[in-house]
């Protein structure tokens, strides 16, 4: 069952994406989930990562989706471990997209009883769906090519400027 899981996990290579340093690979992510709820429309998804700062000009999910997949590409992680690591999430993401079915104007789809599927509704639905798989996707990236001890060193030396404030960074 655990087995299944394969979020979280790492899975050792020598990709690009391995080779990077793990603090670069932790503020892109980083970045990458603020321009993914940034992100107003499905252009602005789509925004490739490696050019996040571009993000601050341009607005679309379909951009952050490529960038999403060309990073999964440049892992070297075997696809069906993305696919492992949404089918864990896949849940979450159908039953908030119903939700999302009912929230939005536009044209009366369907109609059931007193509530109606309206087209601003569908659109709502794919967006959050495709929003939360990207998120998951991103991370999955992260996780699988960063050893867990690489992943808190890293995490260690971005904080350290916190010490400043007498924080036990080492402690966190």
């Amino acid at each position: 069952m655990i087995r299944d899981i394969a979020l979280g996990q790492y899975i050792p290579g020598d990709s690009l994406v391995h080779r990077m340093d793990p603090r670069v690979k932790i503020v892109l992510v980083f970045l990458f989930i603020v321009f993914l709820f940034v992100a107003q429309n499905f252009v602005a998804l789509a925004l490739p990562v490696l050019a996040a700062l571009a993000a601050i000009f341009l607005s679309g999910l379909l951009l952050l989706v490529v960038s999403a997949a060309v990073c999964i590409l440049l892992s070297g992680v075997p696809v069906r471990h993305y696919i492992k690591s949404v089918k864990a999430i896949l849940f979450i993401v159908l039953f908030t997209s119903v939700l999302n079915l009912f929230y939005g104007g536009g044209e009366t789809l369907l109609k059931i009883g007193f509530m109606e599927i309206k087209s601003g509704g569908v659109s709502n639905a794919i967006f959050i769906a495709v929003r939360i798989i990207s998120l998951i996707l991103l991370s999955a990236v992260l996780t699988f090519t960063t050893s867990p001890t690489s992943l808190t060193d890293a995490i260690e030396r971005l904080m350290k400027p916190l010490k400043v404030f007498h924080i036990q960074v080492h402690e966190i």
